[in-house]
């Protein structure tokens, strides 16, 4: 399987995404360098995962600098620590039971690394609080895998909307059938995609 390292990988997929279709080509050199955006994989990242969910990219990192200062960023300290502690750094009663939950499967992040990007979802969707989204977020940019993509996420189906001048989003099945011809470089165009979408808006993505 694939892995996106380094920029010199992010390269290689734009120019896969380039060739592939006229619109990837006018877009990408607008939008600049792609962000790598790779991430140690363990605990932590799922833990940046789950308190993101629903929120913005500037109140999840606000949470998540809490938690640090506080200590409570590890899985021993979060299932020591009293739900008032954890309330206090932002953390809602779902998500505090959510890193509890994960915190306790004691899950083999080595071994899920090689696992094939399907397999990897299912083991992480069996945790309490990781759907899809929160899995397929992992295997991009914690396990850094070149084919990973959200379909059901809003700001890529809003993007693709923006970007290919259609009347409504494509939702799920709709968004993962025009990303086929991405493959094998979705991550890519995930990356692409959100980046088009904060200039498009002129604000800061959700993801």
């Amino acid at each position: 399987m694939r892995v996106i390292e380094t920029a010199a990988d992010l390269a290689e997929g734009a120019a896969h995404l380039a060739a592939a279709c006229p619109i990837w080509a006018k877009m990408l050199p607008q939008i600049g360098p792609l962000p790598l955006r790779r991430q140690p994989g363990g605990f932590g990242a799922l833990r940046d995962a789950v308190v993101s969910q629903q929120l913005s990219v500037a109140s999840a990192a606000a949470i998540g600098r809490k938690l640090a200062a506080a200590g409570l960023d590890g899985a021993p300290a979060i299932l020591s620590a009293s739900d008032e502690a954890l309330r206090a750094c932002g953390l809602s009663a779902q998500k505090i039971r959510y890193l509890r939950g994960i915190a306790t499967a004691d899950l083999d992040f080595d071994a899920l690394a090689l696992m094939p990007d399907e397999q990897a979802i299912a083991v992480l969707t069996a945790l309490p609080g990781i759907g899809r989204w929160t899995a397929e977020i992992y295997l991009m940019f914690a396990l850094g895998r070149a084919d990973a993509f959200c379909p059901d996420d809003l700001a890529l189906q809003e993007a693709v909307r923006m970007l290919y001048g259609l009347p409504e989003r494509p939702r799920g099945r709709a968004l993962a059938d025009m990303a086929r011809p991405w493959q094998p470089w979705r991550s890519v165009a995930a990356r692409g995609l959100w980046a088009y979408y904060r200039i498009a808006k002129g604000r800061e993505g959700i993801a």
